[in-house]
């Protein structure tokens, strides 16, 4: 039987924080642009900063905080991706011809976010080509994680899936094999393409198994190598 293989490199559920280098790409007046045509404001646990066909009027900097950037569908939602601090958001509302988001973002943990007028990130596009081609390798990365993203869901068994999100969360998103998870089962469920039910019986085996341990909403990865082997073979 043939091994389905992934390539290799690409993430599952989150890309690496900038660090806030496109900002460093602009000039001093051109900070002072963005600077003057953004507004930075704090959401709680829970809420939505935009919401999937609204108007697009802004690209968000997530300066602090953890957001799920997902399609919604009835009662079924499709998450895209995870973002942690330092992350430019909304960037796929900038080509042309295009005036609405493609996607809705609600907070995790509570999160500070910087909203900039999109005319105004448009304009530093065209004038500043060092931050233009920032952004296209960006834009690029995203691509390629939800290529990732999608492979593991078409292609993969229970275990694979759950793997690649497990290890991902330790890796992406909280660089630590130990970490407090704010996302509940059914988000779980959304990332990994399964029920919730199938989410939490995954949990218990990979638990049973060796290979996690949980406390509450805490979960330590016990067999990194068993699970990276999981995540490969799906």
């Amino acid at each position: 039987m043939n091994q389905i293989i992934e390539p290799k490199g690409i993430s599952h559920c989150s890309v690496f924080d900038t660090e806030q280098s496109w900002y460093n790409l602009l000039t001093e007046d051109e900070k002072l642009l963005i600077d003057e045509n953004s507004v930075t404001l704090v959401f709680k646990k829970g809420e939505t900063v935009c919401k999937r066909g609204a108007f697009a009027s802004h690209i968000y900097f997530l300066e602090e905080g953890l957001v799920k950037v997902y399609l919604e569908e009835r009662n079924k939602n499709l998450i895209l991706m995870l973002s942690t601090k330092n992350n430019l958001l909304g960037l796929a509302a900038i080509y042309d011809g295009n005036n609405k988001l493609p996607y809705t973002i609600t907070t995790y943990t509570n999160s500070t976010v910087r909203m900039i007028d999109i005319q105004i990130f448009r304009q530093l596009l065209k004038q500043n080509s060092e931050f233009s081609f920032h952004i296209i390798n960006l834009l690029n990365e995203k691509t390629a994680q939800i290529y990732g993203r999608f492979f593991s869901l078409t292609q993969k068994q229970l275990h694979g899936r759950l793997a690649d999100i497990l290890l991902c969360l330790a890796n992406r998103i909280f660089k630590s094999n130990t970490f407090e998870l704010p996302l509940s089962r059914s988000d779980m469920g959304d990332l990994t393409g399964m029920s919730t039910e199938s989410v939490i019986r995954m949990m218990k085996e990979f638990k049973d198994d060796g290979l996690i341990e949980m406390h509450c909403k805490s979960i330590e990865l016990i067999d990194i190598a068993r699970l990276e082997r999981i995540s490969e073979f799906g």
